[in-house]
């Protein structure tokens, strides 16, 4: 297991949660974490507008990969562990490193705009 490796996983993890797809991405969670789903679920914001891998680092026998999770009312940076299950990378450890609330920007209404010049 290398830096790539976890990268792409982390990837596919973030892809899944924007598709809407939670199976998928719950795939990529240790039967640790399995037993714990809506904990772990809770943590992430959905459904996920935007999704992003923020860092890897390397940290003992496994990596931290920070996400950075954006809902509808708020975005999140969620530190999660990875470790080689099977020779795959697989979250094994998931917490909030901080929550900000979203800022909706609203479209002016029709009869709010601007005349045009």
């Amino acid at each position: 297991m290398d830096d790539v490796a976890v990268r792409a996983q982390a990837q596919a993890f973030c892809d899944a949660l924007l598709a809407g797809d939670v199976d998928r991405a719950i795939e990529h969670f240790s039967a640790e974490l399995h037993r714990n789903l809506g904990e772990v679920i809770a943590l992430l914001p959905l459904p996920a507008t935007e999704a992003e891998v923020e860092s890897v680092e390397a940290g003992g026998p496994g990596y931290n990969v920070v996400l950075r999770l954006v809902g509808e009312t708020e975005t999140v940076l969620v530190q999660t562990r990875w470790k080689d299950r099977d020779g795959t990378p697989t979250i094994v450890e998931a917490s909030h490193l901080s929550k900000t609330p979203t800022t909706i920007v609203e479209p002016p209404a029709a009869d709010e705009a601007e005349p045009p010049s």
